[in-house]
């Protein structure tokens, strides 16, 4: 059986430069095993057309014959030729499934190899990529496009290939036992079926795009719906929700029903064209037979040879679709790994060297769109091993200076440095690897809770994935679930609390141990208890790296070495807590109005015991 087939969203996709990139798939360079596999398959397949050619065709003719000499005394002979028409049709099963097995492993290895190369290349593309594409929707065409290869190479190799070697078997008998006419006649309606085939699987492709436009969609909002049922919770949308989902799945279907619906149009036709052919190949050897100019077992040979060619041709709308289709899918595929990274290692660039943990911005000018530049000529130094706080209202810059130390952005202006070196000219990789972050938003993977701290190092041992964690103080706490390490956080971790996720988060990174560390308003969604918690857990990580904080409650940065105030992408004061405080600045205003909030919190509290 030939594999399941997808379909591609994209029905304008030129299809040749598809097909042209897929050909180095049907002979994979520096796989001398699975090329040799090619070729016994292929072998596999000749012989399995030879078989049914001569030996179905042929025996059952003169089976035919001899039936029809009225010569009884061949009954054993005609026995025979029965049996080796059985036998026939057996050994071209049987090949056709040594040829299924032999090639197996060819397929898979190329869906394998092309899965893998765009996983790696998606991981490779830079974060505005990811940040305007629906996750779903990505997935759903990775999903069709490695799928769709194993597909192509099964049709091209295993049922066109063979048809058209069929097909010149059949019209060498036909000319060399019928002549011209009938080899003509195979011709044209050869000819005639492609054509037809082509022109109604074409429209069918307009309709089966829209349908999977349809089906990406209502998919990409399934999972957007999914990964956020919170949200869903949080405003009691579940029905909206629900009826958003089932509008666009009644659309799919609507698409659906006109797209098979085509498909008794296309059957219709080709039945139409075949049967015209066999009525007509079968009529003109009667001719000849009433002409003495054929024998009986004639009828049948046509027949049979006809109706072998047929049933490969019976499928070519579907396999013309399918090839079409997977050659659409991969097209969408290959877009995807076309798809150039916008920040991207110079050539040559050396691995970044850490000595110290010096970071400097310079003049550094952001935008993430040319209209709206986020940051404007900053100047900041952070000396080695000292604490720096950027602190402001919302929009004004302060997780963009994170994103743009981890050079998930190119500058419009100015640059960064470590240790004097230019992070715009060094390797990706080697400046990730020096920096530790813990994030606003604390998001794990699916798994436990020992992966995802020693997330932090690839292959850190267990006494160190406990030791980040006791610098994490949160080693108690697992230590008291009934599988330990083992315990599993569910889907983005949400079934650890926010300190808890912190927590897991400041271990991942201490096993990490960079030199340079980066605290994204780390405490932001906790409460007052578990932050103060937190704070001292991150004091105690912050010594000896070169740290940024950035925070939106000045009680966690009084402790910094220095504090900007950051306003629509500038630096409007710096200094020490203390400093900012009698200058009586904004930092100043911003302190005393957490404070009255702090205090009317407290109030709260006391009146609600």
């Amino acid at each position: 059986m030939p594999p399941d087939t997808y379909t591609s969203t994209r029905a304008d996709q030129p299809l040749l430069p598809t097909l042209r990139r897929f050909l180095p798939f049907l002979w994979p360079a520096g796989q001398p095993k699975l090329k040799a596999r090619i070729v016994v398959a292929m072998l596999l397949v000749i012989a399995s057309k030879l078989v049914q050619v001569f030996g179905a065709a042929f025996t059952l003719k003169y089976a035919v014959d001899r039936m029809a000499g009225n010569d009884r005394g061949a009954l054993t002979l005609v026995v025979l030729l029965v049996v080796g028409y059985a036998a026939s049709r057996f050994g071209t099963t049987l090949f056709d499934n040594l040829r299924n097995a032999v090639f197996e492993r060819v397929g898979q290895d190329a869906s394998r190899r092309l899965a893998a190369q765009v996983f790696r290349h998606l991981h490779a593309l830079s974060l505005d990529f990811h940040l305007s594409r629906r996750t779903g929707a990505v997935t759903k065409v990775v999903e069709r496009g490695t799928k769709s290869i194993d597909t192509m190479l099964y049709f091209l190799l295993f049922n066109i290939a063979p048809t058209v070697f069929e097909l010149v078997l059949v019209l060498g008998l036909f000319w060399t036992k019928f002549g011209w006419p009938l080899v003509i006649a195979t011709v044209v309606m050869v000819v005639g079926y492609i054509a037809f085939t082509r022109m109604v699987t074409d429209w069918r492709n307009a309709l089966r795009a829209r349908m999977n436009d349809l089906d990406t969609g209502a998919v990409a909002h399934a999972v957007d719906s999914l990964l956020n049922f919170e949200t869903v919770k949080y405003f009691g949308a579940e029905e909206r929700e629900a009826r958003r989902y089932d509008e666009g799945i009644t659309a799919y279907s609507e698409a659906a029903v006109k797209s098979e619906n085509s498909l008794a149009w296309l059957n219709l036709g080709q039945a139409l064209i075949t049967n015209l052919m066999l009525a007509g190949g079968m009529g003109f050897v009667v001719w000849r037979w009433s002409r003495g100019l054929a024998s009986a077992g004639d009828v049948v040979f046509v027949s049979t040879l006809l109706a072998q060619l047929f049933r490969p041709l019976d499928l070519l709308g579907m396999v013309y679709r399918t090839i079409r289709q997977g050659a659409l899918d991969m097209a969408a595929m290959f877009d995807l790994i076309d798809t150039p990274a916008s920040v991207v290692d110079v050539a040559d660039a050396p691995a970044l060297a850490v000595s110290a943990g010096h970071v400097r911005f310079e003049n550094v000018s952001f935008g993430y769109d040319a209209g709206r530049p986020i940051l404007r000529d900053l100047e900041l130094d952070v000396p080695a091993g000292s604490t720096l706080a950027v602190v402001g209202p919302s929009g004004a810059g302060k997780s963009t200076l994170a994103r743009l130390l981890y050079r998930f952005y190119d500058l419009t202006g100015g640059r960064i440095t470590v240790d004097g070196q230019d992070i715009a000219q060094v390797r990706q990789a080697s400046l990730r690897a020096a920096i530790g972050i813990v994030p606003q938003d604390t998001v794990l993977f699916n798994d436990t809770i020992g992966y995802n701290i020693a997330y932090g190092r690839e292959g850190a041992e267990m006494p160190e994935v406990e030791a980040a964690a006791k610098g994490a103080a949160i080693a108690g706490f697992i230590e008291r679930q009934p599988l330990g390490y083992a315990t599993r956080v569910g889907e983005r971790g949400l079934k650890l609390s926010g300190g808890e996720k912190q927590r897991v988060a400041i271990a991942r990174t201490l096993l990490k141990n960079p030199p340079i560390l980066i605290l994204d308003e780390a405490t932001s969604a906790l409460d007052s208890r578990t932050e103060a918690d937190i704070l001292d857990t991150l004091e105690a990580i912050e010594r000896g790296r070169t740290t940024i904080v950035i925070a939106h409650r000045l009680s966690t940065v009084v402790h910094a070495d220095q504090i900007v105030v950051l306003e629509a992408g500038r630096i409007i004061e710096k200094g020490t807590h203390g400093e900012l405080l009698r200058r009586e600045g904004v930092y100043a205003e911003m302190w005393n109005r957490q404070a009255q909030e702090r205090a009317g919190d407290d109030d709260g509290a006391l009146a609600a015991e």
